[in-house]
Formats: C-alpha cells, sequence, structure tokens
C-alpha cells in the first residue's frame, strides 16, 4: 500500500528527508532545502523557465538516484515508477497547496530521470503535462511535436477541458537527458503486503454445483489505475495478477477443474468470467468507458464486457496458454479460442486458424462454447487482439 505514512525528517541542516511506505517497501530521499521553491499559484513561461534553472543548478541527483534506485529494485513498470514519482512531488510540494508547483516537481523529477516530459502553458492558466510515447492510446489528449507523439499526462486534473479552445503554448527548455519514451505497458504488479489484502467471496453455479472462493484482494490496485488511460488491447488484455490475489484464485479454479477435457475448462472458465460477476455497462457505472483490469474486475461491484474479456483471457492463458482472438463489434468484445481438437460450433477462421467463440460475458441466451448471440451474428466485427503462444 503506498502513501500510508509521510514524514519528513530533519537531517543535515540544509537538506530535509522524505520517507513514506510504496507499496512494500519504504522510499527514502534527502531533499536539499534549497529544491523547496517558492512558485506562483499561475504560472508563466518566465517562472517555469526560473523554477528549472533554479532546480538545475541545485542539489537535485540524491533525489533522482533515490527514485531509479527504487525503480531498479522493485522492477516498476513506467506507469508505475509515474506514481512513485507523483507521491515524492506531493510530499515536497503538496497538489491542494499550489498544483501548478506540484506539477512542476513532478516534470522535473520526470525528465531528470531520462523521460522525454515536457510543459505547456495555456492562455486560461493551465499547465499541461505531457511526456513522448510511440503506443496506442485512447482517451487523453496527444500533441504532435516535430512528428512525435506526446501524451498528457494531468489531463484528469482539467475536467477534461477543451484544450483546443486554449492550445497549450509549450515551454522551449532544452534538458539534455530527457529522451526516452513513456510507456503504459504493466506487466508486473507489486508485490504488496500480504496485511493489506481483503478478502471477498464469490460464487457461481455450474453444472447444477455451486463453487465458492474467498479471494484475497488489495484495495490498492484501484488507486494505481484510477486514471490509467484506454490502452491498446495487447496492453490491457496481459495486465497480469498481484502474487497474492493470482495465489488465491488460480490454484482453486485448476483445483476445480482437475479431470475435466480442455473444452470443459474452458467452459468452467466461461462461466465463471460469465457469472460470479454482477454486469453493469461503464456509461451506468461510471459516467464513461472505463477498462478494468482482471484484478479490478475481480474487486469491482459491477462489470462490463471488456472487463471480462480481459479476465477470461487471464484465466485461459494462466492455466491453458490457448491461442485466443478478441473480436469487437460496435457494441460488444468477445473472445475466440483455438482448441487442440475441434470444439463445436461456427469457427471464426482468422489467419488460416479457427477459432471457437467463448462468450465471457451474460447474455439473454445461456450461449454454449462455440454459440454467438443472436443480434450479433450478422453484425461485423474486427479483431483487436491475437494470441499466440511463444513456441507455436
Amino acid at each position: 500500500m503506498f502513501g500510508l505514512v509521510f514524514a519528513f525528517t530533519s537531517a543535515r541542516a540544509d537538506e530535509q528527508r522524505i520517507c513514506f511506505e510504496f507499496y512494500n517497501g519504504t522510499f527514502n530521499s534527502k531533499i536539499d532545502k534549497a529544491l523547496i521553491l517558492s512558485v506562483p499559484l499561475k504560472l508563466s513561461q518566465t517562472t517555469v523557465k526560473d523554477f528549472y534553472r533554479q532546480m538545475n543548478a541545485g542539489n537535485y541527483a540524491p533525489v533522482v538516484d533515490s527514485l531509479t534506485a527504487y525503480k531498479d529494485r522493485y522492477q516498476l513498470n513506467d506507469w508505475l515508477y509515474y506514481q512513485l514519482i507523483r507521491k515524492t512531488a506531493q510530499q515536497i510540494s503538496p497538489k491542494a497547496d499550489n498544483y501548478g508547483r506540484y506539477t512542476l516537481y513532478k516534470w522535473f523529477l520526470l525528465a531528470k530521470s531520462g523521460y522525454d516530459a515536457r510543459l505547456a502553458i495555456t492562455g486560461d492558466d493551465k499547465v499541461i503535462f505531457y511526456v513522448l510515447n510511440d503506443e496506442d492510446i485512447t482517451d487523453i489528449p496527444s500533441f504532435n511535436v516535430e512528428g512525435q507523439k506526446y501524451m498528457c499526462l494531468n489531463y484528469h486534473d482539467y475536467a477534461r477541458a477543451n484544450l483546443n479552445q486554449n492550445p497549450p503554448i509549450p515551454v522551449n527548455i532544452n534538458i539534455a537527458e530527457a529522451t526516452k519514451a513513456f510507456s503504459y505497458k504493466v506487466t508486473r504488479m507489486p508485490n504488496f503486503k500480504a496485511s493489506d489484502y481483503q478478502e471477498k467471496e464469490l460464487q457461481f453455479t455450474y453444472h447444477h454445483k455451486a463453487y465458492y472462493f474467498n479471494i484475497k484482494l488489495n484495495p490498492e490496485v484501484e488507486t494505481i489505475f484510477m486514471n490509467y488511460p484506454g490502452v491498446d488491447f495487447e496492453s490491457y488484455f496481459n495486465i497480469p495478477l498481484s502474487k497474492e490475489t493470482y495465489s488465491s484464485l488460480i490454484p482453486l479454479l485448476k483445483q476445480n477443474m482437475k479431470g475435466m477435457s480442455q473444452k470443459k475448462g474452458v467452459d468452467y472458465l466461461m462461466h465463471f468470467t460469465r457469472y460470479a460477476f454482477l454486469y453493469e455497462n461503464d456509461e451506468e457505472n461510471y459516467g464513461k468507458e472505463k477498462r478494468l483490469s482482471p484484478e479490478e474486475t475481480l474487486f469491482a461491484k459491477y462489470s462490463d464486457c471488456d472487463d471480462r474479456a480481459a479476465l477470461f483471457f487471464y484465466l485461459v492463458k494462466e492455466i491453458y496458454n490457448l491461442p485466443m482472438i478478441a473480436l469487437l463489434y460496435p457494441t460488444h468484445i468477445t473472445m475466440a479460442v483455438q482448441f487442440s481438437k475441434p470444439a463445436g460450433g461456427k469457427p471464426i477462421m482468422y489467419k488460416g486458424q479457427p477459432y471457437t467463440v467463448c462468450e465471457p460475458t451474460p447474455q439473454r441466451e445461456d450461449l454454449r462454447i462455440g454459440e454467438l448471440s443472436s443480434k450479433l451474428k450478422n453484425v461485423p466485427y474486427e479483431v483487436v487482439y491475437q494470441y499466440v503462444p511463444e513456441g507455436r
């Protein structure tokens, strides 16, 4: 769990030490008092450049070295590293006290960590924080700078403001070491403390038999993905479970499926993702489209079709590691699996290989493997992700 304990403790007279829990570790860093700068509430091109000049001339290396060492030690993906930088900036300059100054510290620390992060100021005093990124990201603004794409990291703080009405004007500052692209891929979850987990009971019925699960879940997962954007389906489908959640679910699923054929086992997982959770679409639940990671889906009270497709994909991949494709319709997404033997129903042919539809979201009909909802049978679809196991 991060953000649980914060403290400034005195070191030398000219420095302070910042310390807070972050996931299963404790982040410590020396803070030179000369780095704690006074910044006006409204930023301008001049104040941003003055901030950088003073910070760059100061002893910032201990802070950046501590951040990058923590990143390496705990193997943080860029998105999780950015959460660490956010917490560090929050301790140096609380967001509620001076949003502009808080953003300046985030920008400076990310840039000095080697990422091509930049700032721009709008005509109505918004400070836009953006970073080089070459991935397929939706639902947040991007900027084209000399043929390269930059994603806005702080758009959520401006309640979906129309940046076309007040176009951001870049602050031109050359930071030699700021060259890396930022990635939104999350391929490894933190090793949270076991004591921070909660238990949640799930149940569903399969072939007239009730199955019960007590799954360990960490509420910090929701915090990690609170402002996570819409990433491409490959990145989204491959967000893993944390260690404790994995250990509380996957072995039990395998035990329940022991002795089942491959087809019946996948059918069991299909019914688990279909009926162990309450359904509600994102517009009704969140007021907007929001894709949940597999662990968020296990935690959430409600989930929709893309959440269940991602969870089903993860479970089939972990337990059977079968080839799969994701089928995107105008208002729905579903999955198709390539079995080692024909599994019934009319196959979906993709790149010369047969895939069997496996619907992980509840429909009006209780669909069996190989069956597609009648309302989708004549609707065009797009294959938005293909998973092929290594060695296939």
